[in-house]
């Protein structure tokens, strides 16, 4: 029997089912690289997570974003324009930081993607 640590550091190929945004598209999906474009209301995140073999680069589109990483412990804030990378391995948690949506791009490669939820 699995323990309940085990079971959250298990990674997933496909997140989508984990946390409700309001907007999910993606417009490139090639070996080793993704753009996805979500859209978070107010009181949505993407929870903390991390992936083992690609970063993540996020560029706001429109609303503003909070972030908070781990390893080291830091918190960004980005508006639109504004990009920030979460490097490979490196747990982070997105937050709409703003009184409407949120919505921007996130790029992930280069490399095969994985999801490790961490709660």
């Amino acid at each position: 029997m699995t323990t309940k640590a085990e079971r959250r550091l298990q990674p997933v190929k496909d997140a989508s089912h984990l946390y409700e945004v309001e907007r999910r598209a993606r417009h490139a999906a090639r070996p080793g690289f993704h753009i996805s474009e979500l859209q978070l209301s107010p009181t949505q995140t993407v929870p903390w997570h991390y992936h083992t073999n690609i970063s993540d680069t996020f560029y706001v589109l429109e609303g503003r974003m909070r972030l908070f990483l781990q390893k080291p412990k830091q918190e960004v804030q980005l508006g639109p324009g504004e990009s920030f990378v979460a490097a490979a391995g490196r747990p982070h948690l997105v937050t709409n930081a703003g009184d409407g949506s949120l919505t921007f791009l996130v790029l992930q490669g280069m490399g095969e993607y994985d999801y490790v939820p961490l709660v």
